[in-house]
């Protein structure tokens, strides 16, 4: 099982404006990635969804295609 990317780097909040790290988190398409493949736990996994919409939102993510 994979290690959390947000546990163990300790970081506490998950913030919209960091592109760099929510790109990470989903695919060309713009989907969000599953905890299945990201290893990212429940709580952090909630909070980067969040992020990612909030993002999307402002225009700094694209939407589905």
């Amino acid at each position: 099982m994979k290690q959390c990317y947000f546990c163990s780097r300790n970081l506490k909040e998950i913030d919209y404006k960091d592109l760099a790290i929510l790109s990470r988190f989903i695919s060309l398409q713009g989907k969000i990635y599953p905890r299945k493949k990201t290893g990212v736990c429940s709580k952090h996994q909630r909070k980067l969804a969040q992020a990612i919409k909030r993002a999307r939102n402002l225009g700094l993510l694209p939407f589905e295609k």
